[in-house]
């Protein structure tokens, strides 16, 4: 499993722009902007073990993701069962920084029960070899980050400039567009009948359908998004 995240990153940061992508200017209310600010500062903080409230982040995944099982320390072969490449999750953290730790804790404290049914591959029919959930998790939230043209000053593509309006509306927009896009993923790959190796094909075609929906004109609050009731299922 070594270099499953960077390949995946690699691969997909080369693709070209999709359709959707197209250049767009548009003004920013005083809120959006101070959110958006909010949201690209999440990004540029890398994972840090020396840090109490990372590692309690780490923990607190932990006890939620197996409330009823104790961890034996943060480096552990017990992290293997949630899906991470080894022992110790913090290198894992390296392709996409603290937000994705942030994501997944997001999801399993606020959607415990679509968290726990894809942590546990509990829906349909599944493959012999499955993707590694954790890891899955940071490639999810590094590929919202280049689909939302997130390391622009603004983003410069339609999804984007929707998202950001989304934001503005909820502060919480991304992690739950993060919510959203897991569960998008897991069903393209149940879908798609997919297996560990097409795990770049499942994300490539999720992140499209996401983006046709994101670039949509009548979408006001995430929670008008369609794909949104997926959660609830």
């Amino acid at each position: 499993m070594d270099g499953w995240i960077g390949g995946l990153f690699n691969r997909t940061n080369t693709r070209r722009r999709s359709s959707f992508e197209k250049f767009v200017d548009y003004p920013l209310s005083p809120l959006e902007k101070e959110r958006l600010q909010m949201l690209q500062e999440r990004l540029q903080v890398p994972y840090d073990d020396t840090r109490p409230d990372h590692r309690e982040a780490l923990t607190a995944l932990w006890h939620c993701s197996f409330p009823n099982v104790s961890l034996s320390g943060l480096i552990s072969d017990q992290w293997k069962d949630m899906g991470w490449q080894g022992p110790n999750p913090s290198t894992d953290f390296r392709g996409c920084g603290f937000i994705s730790l942030e994501n997944l804790l997001f999801f399993a404290r606020t959607y415990p029960a679509s968290f726990h049914r894809l942590m546990l591959k509990k829906d349909g029919h599944r493959a012999t070899y499955e993707y590694p959930f954790s890891v899955a998790g940071i490639n999810i939230s590094f590929m919202l980050i280049q689909m939302l043209d997130l390391y622009s000053g603004k983003p410069r593509c339609i999804a984007g400039m929707n998202f950001v309006k989304l934001l503005g509306e909820n502060e919480e927009a991304f992690n739950i567009l993060y919510c959203i896009a897991f569960k998008m993923m897991d069903e393209q790959w149940l879908a798609m009948n997919a297996s560990y190796m097409n795990f770049n094909e499942v994300l490539h075609a999720t992140r499209m359908k996401l983006e046709r929906e994101l670039s949509l004109k009548d979408i006001n609050t995430i929670e008008y998004m369609f794909a949104y009731n997926i959660l609830y299922k």
